[in-house]
């Protein structure tokens, strides 16, 4: 059957004390909403239709590059009148699937279960039990089990208050049969709002067959309306991440402290330690050692490459046996082709270094290409920015570069060159050759530092 989703996200969210929309605050690095428009892809579904309103375009240019259809709830009337704005771009012989935007955390296996169901012709209902339904609209049945209404909390008498199957938002409708009944709603109610739940007396009362489906995890239905739920929700996604690792072979050195905000390919008997961060895409070859809390971001890392602790790399890719760390930051650009080493305190950036070349300790190198068995000493520094631009420096095969070296750029430094220590160039550097830039010392017998003066 032809689908339309409908993904409700005009509210503020006002429990989050944000000047942020509730549907873009972040949930493992990405908005609540882009979670949700997510599992609607995964169903195939012909339109995603979402019904936006609190933030306005804020909300629909952080998607202005998704294939959706946006509806403008310009005044927040409830999720009836919510669904009803956005009823005219859905042909009338669809299936209507309702979203929440601030519900991230369904399965797309969930609603797939909804979806094969629930015919043309009768009204579809994710439903679930919680432990404390504290909140939610609940799931009224008469004696036999058939659902007779859902009654919101506000609404609620003492009796309804201690149902604990609650109202998950999720519907699953015949589009033509919806747009009447909507179009006959009342606000009667507490908030005097048009509820989307009173629908479902319209259905009872045209005995149109409702089919519910409980989830099999309740912490697939949970909305997200502060804080602390925003939290929660964290745990339980980083929770998925973390399994789906061990699932693929990772060795995770405690699946509770990794945090992972993207999209992560791994390969064969990698190991991860506590306190990684992984933002983007990340892809990690095989045997692949990341050290604790580091941070790698939009990065590859070819075979059998180690990160130890503490290092910040983003936009790097790694050919095979690179070692980096610890305390390294790579920028982006970085680019190392194997066997390179990156030690403590190094920083790099927009730079490609070729097999078997060392930058061990304490140096920055941006703007440059080193090549193969180039050794770079403690110290050393690319000067690539004159206040205004930036420019090259070209470091040839088998260089030796001695400690606290300065290249001013732009600058190459020839084949099986030597620098010595302490030098300072501006100028091309002869290959085979040792270059040496020292001034001569002087000192001075006799000589006293200045000393304060006592005070009156």
């Amino acid at each position: 059957m032809a689908l339309s989703i409908v993904i409700l996200a005009a509210g503020q969210g006002t429990r989050m004390n944000s000047e942020q929309p509730k549907v873009l605050q972040p949930l493992a690095g990405r908005a609540l909403l882009a979670h949700v428009i997510e599992t609607a892809r995964a169903l195939d579904a012909d339109t995603i239709n979402v019904v936006y309103g609190y933030g306005g375009d804020t909300v629909r240019n952080a998607f202005a590059d998704e294939d959706l259809t946006w509806t403008l709830q310009a005044e927040q009337l409830g999720t009836g009148h919510a669904v009803a704005q956005s009823l005219p771009a859905v042909p009338a012989d669809h299936q209507v699937l309702v979203l929440c935007g601030d519900a991230p955390l369904l399965a797309v296996e969930t609603l797939a279960i909804l979806c094969d169901v629930v015919t043309p012709d009768s009204f579809g209902l994710l439903t679930a039990k919680l432990a404390d339904p504290s909140g939610y609209g609940r799931i009224v049945r008469d004696a036999d089990g058939n659902v007779t209404g859902i009654v919101e909390e506000s609404d609620a008498t003492d009796e309804q208050c201690a149902i604990d199957e609650i109202n998950t938002g999720v519907m699953l409708m015949p589009a033509g049969w919806l747009a009447r009944v909507l179009a006959e709603l009342e606000p009667d109610n507490a908030q005097g709002e048009y509820y989307l739940t009173d629908v479902i007396a319209s259905a009872v009362a045209e005995q149109l067959p409702i089919v519910t489906v409980e989830a099999p995890d309740a912490n697939e239905v949970l909305g997200i309306n502060d804080r602390a739920q925003l939290a929660a929700a964290e745990r339980i996604v980083q929770g998925r991440y973390a399994q789906r690792l061990l699932d693929q072979g990772a060795t995770l050195a405690d699946p509770s402290r990794i945090e992972q905000r993207g999209d992560i390919t791994i390969g064969k008997d990698v190991f991860i330690d506590v306190g990684a961060v992984l933002i983007g895409r990340v892809v990690l070859g095989d045997r692949v050692r990341i050290g604790p809390y580091s941070v790698i971001e939009n990065s590859t890392l070819g075979d059998d490459c180690i990160v130890h602790p503490h290092c910040v790399m983003s936009g790097v890719t790694a050919g095979p046996s690179c070692e980096i760390g610890p305390f390294a930051r790579l920028r982006p650009g970085a680019t190392f082709i194997e066997r390179v080493k990156i030690g403590n305190f190094v920083e790099i950036k927009a730079s490609e270094i070729e097999a078997g070349s060392k930058v061990n300790h304490l140096s920055y190198v941006g703007d440059t290409h080193v090549g193969t068995g180039v050794n770079i000493g403690a110290g050393t520094i690319t000067c690539n920015y004159d206040g205004a631009n930036k420019h090259r420096t070209t470091i040839g095969d088998n260089v030796f570069v001695g400690s606290g070296v300065m290249l001013v750029a732009p600058i190459a430094v020839g084949d099986g060159a030597t620098i010595g220590a302490g030098a300072t160039l501006s100028k091309d550097v002869a290959a085979d050759a040792l270059t040496v830039a020292r001034t001569r010392p002087t000192t001075i017998p006799g000589w006293r530092r200045p000393e304060k003066k006592p005070r009156d």
